[in-house]
């Protein structure tokens, strides 16, 4: 076998995929998809049975070993670049890491260097592996906490799926101005893009169905909250734009800023504690696209964050 093609993707036949054809049991049970399959199937290595070559009409019996393999690829159009990568898992289908506040997923246009991409793709040369750059899902330049890289194409698609599904759970620590009105609540508001800026969103009625759920975590004296949120949607800039719904926008956000809530002494005492938007990715916990093992993986709050509880515990009543 030869070095040019990912980890393969074992699956050992029992007695649903008994009599079954290889097509059947890659595309049906494994949901392998349909341009994936062309792929393999015209790849030299790309499907075996114990250990020798297959063709997609061979018939299964219990105990067969099938092994998908994927050529490798890369991505050449992404300058690699030697960036601290905290990393929080690893295997050969997946990347797990901690983004810091300040830096971008992906290069954007005006934004070719510095992002977390150019970091991920050096990372991998410098060990020796070609991986195409697959972010499953993204956070704001601003959000700190976990992101998910998948290696090859059917990690990113099944963890796609997962995400469409909504079984991908993620939980986030936001800081805000006020108290929600519920101690535990959701906030289900479709949001939109906002016709006059386009970067921007907004709780629109012919928005996209978004749903968020919130718990108080903790309600400083001074007049701030502390959340825990878990989406039930993965609108672009959703918690933010929800929790100013609800009165409660985020402490640090200036592109989301409330005048009313800017005006406040609360706000000039926060300024100095806080240059971003007061959101950290906390939590992650899905399915392991290959091995199908639940995995949840955990964050802890970055220093800035850290900082900014120290001065809110601080804060007399305002």
């Amino acid at each position: 076998m030869t070095d040019s093609y990912y980890a393969p993707v074992v699956h050992v036949a029992d007695e649903r995929d008994e009599g079954r054809m290889l097509r059947d049991v890659l595309r049906k049970r494994l949901g392998v998809s349909r341009r994936l399959f062309v792929k393999l199937k015209q790849s030299e290595e790309g499907l075996t049975i114990n250990g020798e070559k297959a063709y997609p009409s061979f018939r299964l019996a219990i105990g067969d070993v099938v092994e998908f393999r994927m050529e490798q690829e890369s991505s050449e159009d992404i300058l690699p670049q030697p960036i601290p990568l905290d990393i929080v898992f690893e295997d050969e289908h997946l990347l797990v890491l901690n983004k810091p506040a300040g830096i971008i997923v992906h290069p954007t246009t005006g934004h070719y260097a510095n992002t977390l991409a150019n970091g991920v793709v050096h990372y991998w040369r410098e060990k020796g592996e070609s991986c195409r750059f697959r972010p499953v899902h993204r956070l704001d330049q601003d959000t700190s906490g976990l992101v998910v890289i998948a290696k090859h194409p059917y990690a990113h698609q099944q963890l796609s799926v997962q995400m469409t599904e909504g079984t991908i759970e993620k939980r986030y620590r936001a800081y805000v101005f006020g108290r929600p009105p519920q101690e535990a609540g959701e906030v289900n508001e479709p949001i939109g893009r906002v016709p006059t800026d386009p970067h921007r969103r907004a709780v629109l009625a012919d928005g996209a169905p978004s749903l968020t759920f919130y718990e108080v975590s903790r309600a400083y004296p001074c007049g701030a909250s502390a959340l825990d949120i878990r989406l039930g949607t993965g609108r672009t800039h959703q918690i933010r734009v929800h929790m100013g719904w609800i009165g409660c926008p985020l402490l640090g956000d200036s592109y989301y800023a409330d005048p009313q809530w800017e005006a406040t002494e609360l706000a000039a005492l926060v300024k100095d504690a806080i240059g971003r938007q007061a959101l950290h990715a906390s939590l992650l916990a899905f399915r392991h696209p290959v091995t199908e093992e639940r995995l949840e993986l955990r964050a802890e709050l970055p220093p800035d964050l850290q900082e900014l509880e120290r001065t809110l515990e601080g804060l007399p009543p305002l």
